[in-house]
């Protein structure tokens, strides 16, 4: 589960989605599904710019809330939720969303077809920050980090999973 930000014309708004994957390393590029319905989407659109955010286990109503209400009903949904969105130093045009694990600006790469076609956004990751407890030295650290910095997994019906232990497969020896 992410939460997915923009701003374009002076409106900012964040979406929860749940389709959201790596897709390359060099250049590291992500994709997302943003509905056509999205007000998120068309901000997306219209500035080229978007934000992934990985939402940790407090914002799980946040996170629900942002991904049920939608700001094309709701123009106002970040004010309801209490969301104050905070900007990067050297990225003001994408706006971020406080207290998750980890904070990724992506410059949209345009594929028309894939966007009409199946709601497919194809980003290049172009800055990313994370809590060190989290994350440092090239790696996720959820083993030893607080249990309220653990990421959310959607499932359905309003239903998360945390992250849990991780399993460490080593490779074969010579």
């Amino acid at each position: 589960t992410v939460l997915v930000s923009a701003s374009h014309a002076g409106e900012d708004n964040a979406m929860a989605a749940a389709w959201a994957c790596a897709l390359d390393f060099a250049p590291p590029k992500v994709t997302v599904v943003l509905d056509k319905a999205t007000r998120t989407r068309a901000l997306v659109e219209g500035s080229g710019f978007f934000a992934l955010q990985l939402p940790t286990v407090p914002m799980a109503a946040l996170t629900k809330a942002l991904g049920t209400d939608s700001a094309v009903d709701m123009p106002d949904k970040l004010q309801r939720h209490g969301v104050q969105l905070f900007a990067a130093p050297g990225w003001p045009e994408v706006p971020l969303v406080p207290g998750c694990a980890a904070w990724m600006v992506c410059r949209l790469i345009a594929e028309p077809h894939n966007q009409q076609a199946y709601d497919l956004f194809i980003g290049e990751i172009v800055a990313a920050w994370a809590d060190e407890r989290v994350f440092s030295a090239g790696h996720w650290t959820f083993d030893t980090a607080p249990a309220e910095l653990r990421t959310l997994h959607y499932v359905a019906g309003g239903q998360f999973y945390a992250i849990g232990a991780s399993i460490h497969v080593g490779l074969p020896g010579p």
